[in-house]
C-alpha cells in the first residue's frame, strides 16, 4: 500500500472551557480523496486550522511523507505543500487572478523584482491546465463567481505544487453544473497524485468523490475506512452516536383555517403574480432551481423589499407590510438562507441574539432584565438542542448548525403565527437537520404555520404538506404531497420540462 502523504497522530487541542480535539488521527494518501465527516461542532474546522498552521496542537505529531514537521504558521504549512479551499474563498478581491495565484511566490526578474510578464503567462498556463481557460489572468478577482474563485484557489495550489489539498464545504454555494465541474477538477488532482481532504455534509457527494472516510464525533475520531466498504447508515450512526433511521418525523396534524393569504404579489424584476393560501398547522414547501425567485419573494413578504403590487390577509384581515418590524408585529418572521450575514449578530452573545427581537418581554421601565433574557434564551435554545459552552458565548464561535439553531430560536421567541424558513438546513450536518425537522413538527403541532424554502428534494418531500414550484419568478405548479407525487415531477416542473420531452 502507498504510504500516507500526511499523518496526524494523537492531536489534542483545547480552548477555555472547550475540548475541541482529543487524541485524533488522520491519514491522507496520494491520489485519493478522504472525506472528513462529522456533525457541526465535531472538531472538523479545528483540525483544518491545525493542518494549515492557524492553530498549533497541545499534543500530538504531524508527519509529511514520514518526516516529523511543525506547522508553526500558515506560511509554514504553505511552504510544506498544504493548501485549503474553503466554502468562502480567502483570496483577495482587489487583486488580479494572476496576483492571487502567485501571491507570496511570484516569479522574479534578475533584479529581484516581480516578473509581471512571466506571472501572467504562468497563470494562463495553470488555468488552461485545470480547464479554466475562460478566466482571464488579469481579471480582478471580485469580478468572478464563487465557482471561478474556487478554480483560482486550485490554480494557486497547483502553482506551489501542493501535495495536500483541503476542500472545506467547497460545493455549498455552487450550482449542479458547477459541482460537476469541481468534481472533474478533483479527479484531475487525484490523477496528479495529490492527497485531498474533502469536507461535506452531503452524502451523495461523499459517495461520489471519496475513496476513504474519517468520522469525528465530539472532538474524537470514532471511525475510518474505505467508503466502498461502509454504508451510509453505518457512517450516520458513527457521526451522531445513534441511528437516524427516520429523518423526517411523522406528523398527524390536520391543517386548519387559513392563516395567510397572498394574492397578486409582484416585484418589477424578481417575481410576479404570486398567490397562495397557508393554513394553520401546515408546512408549505417552496421548491425551485437557483434563480427561481423564491428567496426574493420571501424577503418581500417579510418587508425587506417592497412589492410593486399585491395584497396580504392575515387571519382574514388585510395587512400592509412595508418593513420587517411590521411583519414581526403581525406575526410573520423570516429565518434567512445566509445566517452569517442576515440572521446572526456576530460578536454578540447567544442570549442577546435570541432576545434581540423580544426586548419588550425582557425589559421593564426601559431597563433590560438579565435574568429574563437568560430565561427566554434558555427556553428556546434548550428546545432546539443547542450545543454551546454557555449562553454568553459569542455566536460567532459556534458551528454553522448551532448558529442556525440560535437564529431559529430568536424568531420563535417572538411567538409568531407564521415562520418562513429559507433553506433551514443548508450547510448543517445530518444530526442537526434531524433536530430542526423534529422541531418543525413540534411547531405545527402547536398550531404554528411554516413556509419552508428548500432546494433539497428529500427535505421538501419529507416535510411539506403541500409543495409550490417556482420558475423564473412565477408559481408554475402546486402539488398536494401525497403518495402519487415523485421527485421527477417536481424537477420537471422546476426546469420547465414537459412529460413529452422527458
Amino acid at each position: 500500500m502507498t504510504e500516507p502523504r500526511i499523518t496526524l497522530s494523537g492531536i489534542t487541542k483545547t480552548f477555555p472551557g472547550v475540548r475541541a480535539l482529543h487524541k485524533v488521527g488522520l491519514e491522507l494518501y496520494p491520489g485519493q480523496v478522504t472525506a472528513l465527516i462529522g456533525e457541526n461542532g465535531a472538531g472538523k474546522s479545528t483540525l483544518v486550522k491545525t493542518m494549515t498552521g492557524i492553530y498549533q496542537p497541545d499534543e500530538g505529531e504531524i508527519r509529511i511523507n514520514g518526516k516529523l514537521v511543525e506547522l508553526s504558521s500558515p506560511h509554514a504549512a504553505f511552504r510544506l505543500g498544504i493548501t485549503a479551499i474553503h466554502q468562502e474563498t480567502v483570496l483577495f478581491d482587489d487583486l488580479s487572478v494572476a496576483e492571487n495565484i502567485f501571491l507570496g511566490h511570484a516569479p522574479k526578474t534578475w533584479l529581484k523584482t516581480i516578473d509581471w510578464r512571466a506571472m501572467q503567462a504562468n497563470a494562463r498556463a495553470l488555468l488552461d491546465e485545470i480547464g479554466a481557460a475562460h478566466i482571464h489572468a488579469d481579471a480582478r478577482l471580485s469580478e468572478l463567481s464563487i465557482a471561478n474563485k474556487h478554480l483560482v484557489a486550485v490554480a494557486r495550489a497547483m502553482s506551489i505544487d501542493a501535495e495536500i489539498v483541503i476542500m472545506d464545504e467547497p460545493t455549498a454555494a455552487l450550482s449542479h453544473k458547477e459541482i460537476a465541474d469541481l468534481f472533474e477538477l478533483i479527479e484531475l488532482l487525484k490523477k496528479s497524485g495529490k492527497a485531498v481532504l474533502f469536507i461535506s455534509h452531503k452524502f451523495d457527494e461523499i459517495y461520489r468523490i471519496a475513496d476513504r472516510y474519517t468520522v469525528f464525533r465530539d472532538g474524537e475520531m470514532v471511525g475510518h475506512g474505505m467508503i466502498r466498504d461502509t454504508s451510509q447508515n453505518d457512517i450516520v450512526r458513527m457521526m451522531v452516536g445513534r441511528s437516524v433511521d427516520q429523518i423526517f418525523p411523522k406528523r398527524d396534524v390536520v391543517p386548519g383555517e387559513p392563516v395567510l393569504t397572498v394574492a397578486g404579489y409582484s416585484h418589477p424584476t424578481e417575481f410576479a403574480d404570486i398567490g397562495f393560501t397557508l393554513r394553520k398547522g401546515e408546512i408549505l414547501g417552496f421548491y425551485g432551481l437557483v434563480g427561481a425567485g423564491r428567496s426574493e419573494f420571501m424577503q418581500s413578504l417579510f418587508g425587506i423589499t417592497k412589492p410593486s403590487k399585491g395584497a396580504i390577509r392575515i387571519a382574514g384581515e388585510v395587512a400592509v407590510i412595508r418593513s420587517p418590524a411590521q411583519a414581526v408585529e403581525r406575526g410573520i418572521v423570516y429565518v434567512p438562507e445566509d445566517r452569517g450575514k442576515q440572521g446572526a449578530a456576530i460578536g454578540v452573545p447567544i442570549f442577546q441574539n435570541v432576545t434581540l427581537p423580544s426586548l419588550s418581554k425582557t425589559s421593564k421601565n426601559g431597563f433590560l432584565r438579565l435574568a429574563e433574557e437568560f430565561k427566554l434564551a434558555r427556553e428556546y435554545t434548550t428546545r432546539l438542542d443547542l450545543r454551546a459552552a454557555s449562553l454568553d458565548q459569542d455566536i460567532g464561535n459556534l458551528s454553522g448548525g448551532n448558529q442556525q439553531k440560535v437564529v431559529i430560536a430568536k424568531w420563535l421567541a417572538t411567538q409568531p403565527r407564521v415562520i418562513i424558513l429559507d433553506e433551514p438546513t443548508k450547510g448543517i450536518d445530518i444530526g442537526s437537520k434531524a433536530a430542526v425537522h423534529e422541531f418543525m413538527g413540534e411547531l405545527v403541532a402547536q398550531g404554528l404555520s411554516v413556509i419552508m424554502v428548500s432546494s433539497e428534494l428529500p427535505e421538501i418531500m419529507g416535510m411539506s404538506d403541500r409543495i409550490i414550484v417556482m420558475r423564473e419568478g412565477r408559481i408554475v405548479e402546486e402539488f398536494d404531497n401525497d403518495a402519487a407525487l415523485d421527485a421527477e415531477t417536481l424537477v420537471r416542473a422546476a426546469a420547465g420540462i414537459s412529460e413529452a420531452a422527458a
